[in-house]
């Protein structure tokens, strides 16, 4: 009964069905001169920069590795409109927000497979390594109904590398450091590939071990924490992944493909509040997803290409509860075992019809089973020790979609979009007594509802000469509620809301880019309306409920201006502003609204860089983050029993890698993050890492 508490289960999948981005003139961006895996990208709209520049909706792996970006969250915080943060409390997982969205409303996929937690979908992105991606890509706003349902705020997409040489061979160890130069962990990386006439194979493997991290020299020691080496930040996660692709001739490619990780990690504490509501003793030795795929793309004479989808995944997760900090024993009544057996399966198909040269009908249609089981240990060590029976809980969802794309010039491009999502409850079993019911715990079943959605978009886009793109569009998604939002009691103070409906999200756009000699300057703007948004009401009999009652408007804008002067030098910044209220609507009779605001997104930030070759070998690279206060709020046991909202969290920090070529094939590395050892919280009461340092090495072959 985790998802009674919180959770973290694991993932299920719906998979977007589109293995290429386009521009706006029709011609496939998925170039085979890099090493992306093609048919696992999905539909991104924003100019693709090249080197270790962060486009507009991507950022690919010379980035990744230039700003040491080691984790998902790290690595999509370079990117303008997507925010990096932290949950606090006793989970502490690292967050996404695409545009002010948060991991419910927008989609995670690796190579366009969906990666979705049944129970509740509460992701930690730091599980998610990035050495082995060629691109990371982001939806904002406008995410094509093709590529499945959910995506109410975007999407967010690992694409996993292919190989584009009759033999390539990569590794890497990076040794890091804390800001004592004493040990704090290991990033290693290593990749074999052979692209041959008719098929292709690949292998890569990466594995990033934090022994620790040191909180800023400047931290004075509280109730919970005494400074230096953070306590409980230990963690580790290693990730394999291996493909085989047949390429029968130019059009048509069918690819096998295995992708395995597994995680432990611990959470760190609170620094002050030493109540028993927040102050819990978690961790989870075992945090892992194994995932099967099909994917295809088959040309049907000179005017069709029918794409395919279909993978089987499964999650092992545990979470474990332990009685105080020294997580050795298990007796008391918070403490338990939580282990978690997901498993999903599905796939899509998407016919493409080339109506005419200037005309394209695509119809797509996706199914997904999502299969949740816990069955919950309380007290393992404990002579009171109890085992819940198994728990199941099963969901399906299936999208059919329609995108039409019509050349009205040959630089003008309107593309019109819709799609219908629906999702059937089977089972959705608890252990425990009902709501209204006196007694003994048993299993019983939560009242099955199902719901139903349509979406609808359109999009234009203009390229012109000089350099010059422009597009506006305009997009309207849902998105399913959880179990968790449906049903989770919370320890006993909130009630099921089995008819809860979809979220909604409305959002236009407008930007532009145009290219100036040795210069490329992009901008967006945006403004996106919430409808139904879920709100936590006070019922009379004193238990929370989630209702539709809220709305909401996030709006902003993004600027981002790259330079590009032959092998000398390469400069980027970009910036952007996001703006987020919310209204809480009316509570319904006898109710009361709880006190809330949204947490976790500044108003502005930003990141910006150089790189310098002094000499043809040499690369000096520099970067500075920024990023103004956004609100937190307190437990709220740590006053009184109503949380306190307040600012927190503005930054500037600074980072710098410096890297030599010793052959053409040989390189060595050496550099910082936090380089002035900034202090700063981005939520109450969990302060970010300070300085830290370290030395690689890449052999390339």
């Amino acid at each position: 009964m985790r998802h009674l508490l919180c959770t973290a289960s694991l993932l299920a999948l719906a998979t977007p069905a589109v293995a290429q981005e386009r521009d706006p003139g029709g011609t496939a961006t998925q170039a085979e001169d890099d090493n992306a895996f093609g048919l696992g990208q999905i539909i991104v709209t924003g100019r693709r920069d090249p080197g270790i520049s962060v486009g507009q909706d991507s950022v690919g792996q010379e980035a990744l590795y230039t700003f040491d970006r080691r984790t998902l969250d790290e690595a999509a915080n370079l990117i303008p409109g997507v925010t990096a943060g932290n949950s606090g409390g006793s989970r502490n997982e690292r967050l996404l927000f695409v545009r002010g969205f948060d991991r419910f409303q927008v989609p995670l996929s690796i190579d366009g497979i969906r990666v979705y937690l049944p129970a509740d979908n509460r992701l930690d992105y730091s599980r998610f390594l990035t050495p082995d991606v060629a691109e990371i890509q982001v939806a904002k706003g406008y995410a094509s109904v093709l590529d499945g349902p959910g995506a109410m705020g975007g999407a967010v997409n690992l694409v996993t590398r292919k190989p584009t040489r009759a033999l390539e061979i990569e590794g890497r160890a990076q040794l890091n450091l804390d800001r004592d130069a004493n040990y704090a962990g290991l990033t290693t990386f290593g990749l074999i590939g052979t692209r041959q006439d008719k098929w292709y194979a690949q292998a890569s493997y990466t594995a990033n071990i934090v022994d620790h991290w040191d909180l800023p020299g400047s931290f004075d020691g509280t109730v919970n924490e005494d400074g230096g080496a953070r306590d409980f930040s230990k963690a580790e996660d290693w990730r394999v992944n291996a493909k085989v692709g047949f390429t029968p001739n130019a059009t048509d490619e069918y690819v096998l493909s295995y992708t395995r990780q597994e995680g432990r990690k611990n959470a760190p504490l609170h620094l002050s509040d030493t109540s028993n509501v927040s102050l819990r003793n978690w961790k989870w030795p075992q945090w892992n997803i194994e995932s099967f795929y099909f994917l295809s793309t088959t040309a049907l004479g000179d005017r069709a290409t029918l794409k395919t989808r279909a993978y089987y995944n499964e999650l092992a997760n545990l979470l474990q509860s332990f009685d105080n900090r020294s997580q050795t024993t298990q007796s008391l009544p918070r403490a338990f075992d939580s282990p978690y057996d997901d498993k999903a399966y599905g796939g899509s198909a998407q016919l493409d019809l080339r109506l005419a040269e200037a005309d394209t009908l695509a119809i797509a249609f996706h199914y997904r089973r999502d299969e949740h089981n816990e069955a919950q240990v309380s007290r393992p060590t404990s002579p009171l020790r109890t085992v819940e029976p198994n728990q199941r809980s099963v969901e399906r969802t299936w999208s059919a979609a329609v995108e039409n794309r019509l050349d009205l010039t040959p630089g003008l491009r309107l593309t019109l979009g819709g799609s219908y999502d629906w999702r059937d409850l089977d089972e959705a079993q608890e252990f425990g007594v009902p709501q209204g019911a006196t007694g003994a715990s048993h299993l019983f079943s939560y009242p099955l509802r199902n719901a139903s959605a349509w979406n609808a978009q359109g999009r234009l886009d203009w390229r012109g000469q000089d350099g010059i793109e422009a597009h506006a569009s305009l997009s309207s998604r849902a998105r399913f509620p959880t179990l968790f939002e449906r049903f989770s009691s919370q320890f006993g103070t909130a009630e099921a809301n089995p008819d809860l409906k979809p979220e909604r999200a409305t959002s236009a756009e407008i930007g532009a880019s145009r290219s100036f000699g040795p210069f490329t300057v992009a901008a967006a703007a945006y403004y996106s309306w919430l409808t139904d948004a879920l709100v936590s009401v006070r019922t009379p009999e004193n238990l929370n409920r989630r209702e539709n009652l809220g709305s909401a408007d996030y709006y902003g804008a993004e600027l981002s201006v790259d330079l590009h002067l032959a092998t000398t030098l390469d400069a980027g910044v970009n910036y952007s502003y996001i703006h987020r209220s919310f209204d809480v609507g009316a509570a319904p009779a006898g109710g009361l609204i709880r006190p809330f605001d949204l947490t976790d997104v500044p108003d502005h930030k930003g990141f910006a860089f150089v790189t310098w070759h002094p000499l043809t070998a040499l690369s000096i690279t520099p970067s500075v983050e920024f990023a103004s206060n956004r609100t937190t709020v307190t437990p709220a046991s740590a006053n009184g029993l109503v949380p306190l909202y307040y600012r927190t969290g503005d930054y500037i920090t600074a980072a710098f890698r410096a890297e030599f070529d010793v052959s053409d094939r040989l390189g060595i590395s050496a550099g910082a993050r936090n380089l002035f050892d900034r202090s700063y919280t981005l939520t109450d009461g969990f302060p970010e890492p300070g300085r830290s340092f370290f030395v690689g090495l890449r052999a390339r072959y």
